[in-house]
């Protein structure tokens, strides 16, 4: 059980609320590819359906998301993201189960600690979209979880750790957790004197902005921390009219919002893609943070594009765009001490 914060934290959020309005969109999730392609007007022979893909890699995807792909169109790059297909079935050299380096950087369950300075919590390893191209989607998420014994082990290395000054909670998606829980972890979070800042990532604003609802927002309000909110968007289409509410919403909190997107064949690797995406999500009041390179993980090289070209769009971006609409292009690569720029002829990016 997790101790009561001390006098001097912050005064717990009151949960009020119906705690069933987000939960029940939740359960409406389509996990059969059949019924998600005829929702769409298309069938399994359009795009190459792989039952094997699928057991080994479950589907779901909110309602709400299906909603913003285009019918009829079996490239859609919403689309594309989730469903399961017969390319994740190649075993390609160089892609592995674990491609970040995530168990060798574990520091207690469900506690992984890559950068100095930064412990991430597995909070959970549920999400609301299970997005093909995961880096997690081979993780042992029921051993190496951090909610398990109530948070105690977790708790007890950053305590025990005075470097760690920023937590960061990641999934799965830590958003799946009751905002009960949540508040729970960070009540903890707050008797640990050395943390100063908390980072969330998570996709649910984006893929079920129902999430962002009174009781999230009212939690938000109490942590003692400044908060950077991660989001999680790769096309411009995945934002909608929910989806800006959602984020005003976050941004009501005093949360920095930013975006982290993955460069995928098919999906994004066009110049006026990106710089839609960028132009898109600072609309929502997001500042666009990361474009990551793709981690290589068993399953996902069908969405890999080259080095070379990544770095080309990354210039094009820069050409393009005012400077803060431009994210780092990266490349995670175990064992580093941070994420790994990438280079190209006459420029080089920060390290994160």
């Amino acid at each position: 059980m997790i101790t009561a914060a001390p006098a001097h934290a912050p005064q717990k959020a009151v949960l009020t609320l119906p705690a069933d309005r987000w939960q029940a969109h939740w359960r409406q999730a389509i996990r059969v590819p059949s019924e998600l392609l005829a929702e769409l007007g298309l069938v399994p022979e359009d795009v190459g359906v792989s039952a094997e893909a699928l057991a080994q890699f479950p589907m779901r995807v909110p309602r709400g998301f299906v909603a913003r792909m285009r019918h009829g169109d079996p490239a859609d790059p919403l689309l594309r993201q989730v469903l399961p297909i017969n390319e994740e079935m190649q075993v390609v050299p160089g892609f592995s189960f674990d491609a970040v380096g995530d168990s060798q950087a574990k520091k207690a369950t469900g506690v992984i600690q890559k950068y100095q300075g930064r412990a991430l919590l597995v909070a959970t390893g549920s999400c609301a979209i299970h997005c093909r191209y995961c880096f997690r989607r081979h993780f042992d998420y029921a051993e190496e979880n951090a909610a398990k014994g109530g948070w105690q082990e977790a708790l007890a290395a950053i305590a025990a750790d005075t470097s760690i000054d920023e937590v960061i909670l990641s999934g799965g998606d830590p958003l799946s957790l009751a905002t009960s829980k949540l508040a729970e972890l960070t009540d903890a979070l707050a008797a640990i004197g050395h943390v100063k800042r908390l980072r969330i990532h998570s996709r649910l604003p984006v893929v079920l902005p129902e999430r962002v609802d009174e009781d999230l927002l009212r939690w938000l309000g109490t942590v003692p921390w400044p908060v950077a909110f991660v989001i999680h968007a790769n096309h411009a289409n995945e934002f909608d009219a929910s989806v800006d509410a959602a984020m005003a919403r976050l941004r009501g909190t005093g949360a920095q919002l930013l975006n982290q997107a993955v460069l995928l064949r098919g999906v994004n690797d066009d110049l006026a893609t990106l710089a839609e995406l960028s132009e898109r999500s600072f609309a929502a009041g997001v500042l666009p943070y990361y474009l990551h390179q793709l981690d290589r993980v068993q399953g996902v090289a069908h969405f890999e594009i080259s080095d070379e070209r990544a770095l080309s769009l990354h210039a094009g971006l820069m050409a393009r765009l005012s400077g803060y609409l431009v994210p780092k292009l990266v490349r995670e690569i175990a064992g580093d001490t941070s994420k790994r720029p990438m280079q190209g002829p006459g420029y080089e990016l920060a390290s994160a």
